[in-house]
């Protein structure tokens, strides 16, 4: 009897850790993502802090070639102020003054010059600032967002039992969510797939054309690759672009001469009149 009792107490404890640990692992996986965001952060006020010393030195500069610009100013007010009395007074100095003049004015020049360069460095610096806060704030976003997604087979079950029960926007909504949040999957290639599928049904060929192509420009060695190349030679035909879809069914019976999808391209091809091989 305490053999049998003790035989439950192993069972019950071993049922606990599996439920456990799965939740372990989830918490483990947020407070990477919760240590990711908060490294953003740091580096973003970072380089906040660093922008902002560089902005005061640019400012400085600033000031400094108004403030050149305001004393030239002056003193070219003051000689013209004395050569117009000069000539009142029927002076003999005048093409001194002039010459001076003209010199203050090659000045002023020279400085406004130099402070359009300092203006324009001003408005680049503030636009690269501007620019990399926004993709920081991007990504910080991003990592927020996946940091509260579902696990990723919890994600695709979900969206795949959708798709077979034909409630469309709720799958397509899924997979599309699948390719953000865990693109670089294996499933990610079946997501791209299902999407192409979820767009034929609607009628939309060019977007699934544009899904099917996906999966066999990113995922060639995936399981859909097959179907991808078969519909999206179907969806190039729908298009009126004949000419494509044939190529892509051809290509197919090539690559796959004896799966089911190249049954299904060459009864398409016959029905279309054309030969399973080109010239």
């Amino acid at each position: 009897m305490k053999i049998h009792r003790i035989s439950a107490c192993f069972a019950l404890l071993s049922m606990l850790w599996l439920g456990a640990a799965p939740a372990w692992g989830v918490n483990k996986d947020m407070v990477q993502l919760q240590t990711q965001v908060q490294q953003l952060q740091e580096q973003m006020t970072a380089m906040q802090r660093a922008f902002d010393e560089r902005m005061g030195v640019m400012k400085n500069l600033v000031e400094q070639d108004t403030d050149a610009v305001n004393k030239v100013a002056a003193a070219l007010t003051a000689l013209q102020t004395t050569l117009q009395k000069q000539q009142t007074e029927g002076g003999t100095r005048t093409d001194q003054v002039s010459g001076q003049i003209q010199a203050l004015n090659d000045t002023m020049d020279e400085i406004k010059v130099r402070l359009a360069k300092v203006t324009k460095q001003l408005e680049d610096m503030q636009a690269a600032q501007q620019s990399l806060a926004a993709q920081q704030a991007t990504q910080q976003a991003t990592q927020q967002a996946q940091a509260q997604a579902p696990p990723p087979d919890v994600l695709y079950n979900n969206a795949l039992r959708d798709y077979n029960g034909n409630k469309n926007d709720l799958a397509l909504q899924e997979f599309s969510d699948y390719i953000k949040f865990y693109p670089n999957t294996d499933l990610a290639g079946n997501s791209y797939y299902y999407l192409g599928e979820l767009q034929f049904r609607q009628a939309n060929y060019q977007q699934a054309a544009q899904s099917y192509d996906q999966v066999l420009q990113n995922f060639p060695s995936g399981n859909k690759a097959a179907s991808a190349q078969l519909k999206k030679g179907f969806a190039l035909i729908e298009l009126g672009k004949q000419d494509d879809g044939v190529s892509e069914l051809r290509h197919l019976i090539q690559r796959y001469p004896h799966s089911p999808e190249a049954l299904q391209a060459r009864d398409r091809l016959r029905k279309l009149g054309v030969p399973t091989t080109g010239r």
